[in-house]
């Protein structure tokens, strides 16, 4: 394996890991990119520039697409108010459902009321 996707692979670990503390409580609040890229002992600029290379998208829209999916499987499969959910991603309600709305197309409430049958 090449080092670059040796690079790409630890980043979209550490991501998984990290979602499930900061969910969890584990862990008080989501990292900043270039704090995640010390803990994988490498530069910012080396962390940026190799995930592109080797998947054409910046690391923050990976980053912040696994928060959605697990904000968008809390909303779907828990009966938490937002509130709480958002409180849980360490956002307050309003600025939890603008980053929602922003990379979903939905407030939380219209997206858990789309996900009932």
């Amino acid at each position: 394996m090449k080092r670059s996707e040796e690079i790409t692979r630890q980043y979209f670990t550490f991501l998984d890991k990290h979602i499930h503390d900061v969910v969890s409580g584990a862990v008080p609040e989501f990292l900043e990119l270039n704090e995640i890229a010390g803990e994988l002992a490498i530069s910012h600029k080396h962390l940026t520039d190799t995930v592109k290379k080797e998947t054409g998208k910046h690391p923050c829209s990976f980053y912040d697409e696994k928060i959605i999916d697990q904000m968008k499987q809390m909303l779907t499969n828990s009966d938490k108010s937002v509130a709480e959910i958002a409180r849980i991603f360490t956002y307050d309600p309003s600025n939890f459902s603008k980053f929602f709305k922003k990379m979903t197309g939905f407030t939380p409430g219209n997206f858990r009321n789309s996900t009932k049958v």
